[in-house]
């Protein structure tokens, strides 16, 4: 409750406020017509009376209606602040009461044949990313699916971000204004591929030779004809004729340097939405080991990212001084401004340029950590793993489906205590075999990413996850379920003779052969993986796979979900017991639908 009474507080004064910046926005807007209107009766009434008093006129109406155009503007940015803030906070309170809709579902990075992914409804609507994006730049949303397809298995590297998403769970405000600031500027998927083409393509006129001479020759000549002019050496004229001569040759520049200039100004206003961003991350202080490092990453040469990314500003603001007649003429007869200030850009651009990218990789990472870091915040219940250095422990007490409601989630345990070790779990149809292996997989991942789980407490060691939950038949590729299934299977094996370590989640193995292949090939597949040395968990219908444990009692664990007939009905309880399921329902529910079974 007081978590989302601190998300209803924040939309309220947000919505407080907003209501304040529009009264000022209409009165502003009202007085600007006033001021208008009154300078142009003015201007007509005054129009005899003398040059002083229409100057007055002016002084008196439109200098204060320009200033008040720019504090308009600025109430204007203020107002799509407060509604981008009521907007970011009710969507959090829609994701307290379970609904992810207004969030990026990231289905562009469902793959089918990742190995954990698809089965564990990682991406697309309803997903994990989906519940936990919060990235407002295409850095941080690509960085963020990166880390959940492919988790940490490092002790190290999970504590360390452990703890970046611990700090950055405990500042709220950051996080809120990184991610509205981000909202507001909208960068583009587009972006990463637009900034790399540019920083990457020669630049057009420093690679001219007669570039630089020129720069030299200008000024030079300008000065040496001025001077021997005064001196009376040579007429006064040809200092004149060389002015006007340089200015009239820039004209050939000017097509050439406004396509440029567009060009940079586009990139200007791109890297301009993630200098805002990059300058609060440099503002807000860190001090996790890898916050520290990520702000550490910023700038080079004792010179921070933003105000590097202020000198291209700079410079471009002066090459805009082209666009004002009188000292374009001034500037280019003097001094060939414009070819100036382009080679100064494509300096700037070949020595900053090639960083760019690393800058936004890192203004990624701090944007998902930042997701992450709500995710944690949204659940305080939640808790964050112990790692193990120890192959192999899978230690879970409490355990229940992040996705799923708090009052509909059943927690269970699991224990795999060491390598190689398996849990076979068995039980009817709908009885939660399949909730529970998704459970285990998404809190797996979840934990091997550094965030906090839906758990009590768990103990892992970092192995490398495999499923294989939903194996689906190809049409496209003439494949069907069963050798689907066979290529995962395949997998896992080839990746465990290869000496990976490898944590398994099976859900019916051979689920498209015959029961006597299906048996026969099931129990060879759970001996090979226990002479690789693997661990998982294995659910299947077939009861008989309980039966393994007579040939390796120390290494399988045998659990099950029952469903409960009672006075003619079926219950679950969603509770892994231990042992082997006594009670199926197929044929119950067959019966139940008028479906005739002979007993």
């Amino acid at each position: 409750m007081e978590l989302k009474a601190n998300y209803q507080q924040r939309m309220k004064q947000a919505d407080e406020n907003l209501h304040r910046v529009k009264k000022q926005v209409f009165h502003i807007s009202m007085l600007r017509v006033l001021l208008f209107v009154a300078g142009i009766i003015g201007v007509i009434c005054l129009r005899h009376t003398g040059t002083a008093a229409v100057c007055l006129c002016v002084a008196l109406t439109f200098v204060p209606f320009l200033a008040l155009v720019k504090y308009h503007n600025r109430l204007f940015f203020r107002k799509e602040w407060l509604e981008t803030c009521i907007r970011v906070n009710r969507d959090e309170l829609s994701a307290l009461a379970d609904d992810h809709t207004p969030f990026d579902d990231g289905k562009e990075f469902t793959d089918p044949a990742h190995r954990y992914s698809f089965d564990l409804d990682l991406f697309g609507k309803h997903s994990l990313f989906q519940a936990m994006n919060r990235t407002c730049t295409s850095f941080g949303k690509n960085k963020l699916a990166e880390w959940l397809q492919n988790h940490l298995e490092s002790k190290e590297e999970i504590v360390q971000r452990q703890e970046a998403i611990k700090e950055l769970a405990a500042y709220p405000d950051f996080r809120e204004t990184f991610r509205i600031t981000g909202l507001i500027y909208k960068g583009t998927t587009s972006d990463r591929k637009e900034i790399k083409e540019w920083t990457e393509a020669a630049p057009y006129f420093s690679q001219r030779r007669w570039s630089r001479p020129l720069l030299w020759l200008v000024p030079a000549l300008n000065l040496l004809t001025l001077l021997t002019g005064l001196a009376g050496i040579i007429p006064i004229t040809w200092f004149g004729a060389v002015f006007t001569t340089f200015v009239i040759g820039s004209f050939g520049l000017i097509r050439a340097v406004s396509n440029l200039q567009r060009v940079y100004d586009k990139k200007l206003r791109i890297l301009s939405v993630y200098a805002e961003l990059v300058g609060l991350i440099e503002q807000q202080p860190m001090h996790a080991p890898l916050l520290k490092r990520l702000k550490d990453g910023f700038g080079i040469e004792g010179k921070t990212t933003t105000g590097i990314l202020k000198e291209l500003s700079h410079e471009l603001d002066r090459l805009d001084l082209r666009n004002n007649q009188i000292l374009y003429i001034l500037l280019e007869g003097s001094l060939f401004w414009q070819l100036r200030q382009v080679m100064r850009i494509e300096q700037w651009r070949r020595t900053y340029g090639k960083y760019l990218l690393h800058w936004l990789e890192l203004l990624g990472e701090a944007d998902a950590l930042c997701s992450m870091a709500t995710f944690a915040y949204n659940h305080p219940a939640y808790t964050y793993p112990t790692v193990s250095d120890r192959p192999f422990v899978f230690r879970a007490k409490d355990m229940g489906h992040p996705l799923m409601p708090a009052r509909q989630c059943i927690a269970n345990d699991a224990d795999i205590p060491s390598r190689p070790f398996f849990i076979i779990i068995t039980g009817a149809n709908m009885a939660g075999k399949s909730t529970y292996l998704r459970a285990i997989g998404v809190n797996y991942v979840l934990a091997c990413a550094g965030c906090p789980i839906n758990s009590s407490s768990l103990e892992i060691y970092p192995a490398k996850l495999m499923t294989s939950l939903r194996t689906s038949d190809s049409l496209t590729e003439n494949e069907s379920y069963f050798f689907a299934e066979l290529k995962r299977l395949k997998q896992i094996i080839d990746r465990l003779n290869k000496g990976e370590e490898l944590f398994i989640i099976l859900d019916e193995i051979l689920k498209g052969t015959n029961s006597t292949d299906k048996q026969k090939g099931s129990f060879a597949l759970i001996r090979q993986l226990m002479e690789l040395k693997a661990n998982g968990i294995i659910a299947t219908h077939d009861l008989l796979l309980g039966n393994l444990i007579e040939f390796f009692p120390k290494n399988i664990h045998n659990y099950c979900f029952e469903a409960d007939i009672t006075n003619d009905e079926l219950t679950f309880s969603y509770k892994l017991r231990e042992g082997v399921a006594s009670n199926m329902n197929a044929c119950f529910l067959m019966k139940k639908m008028g479906l005739i079974i002979n007993d």
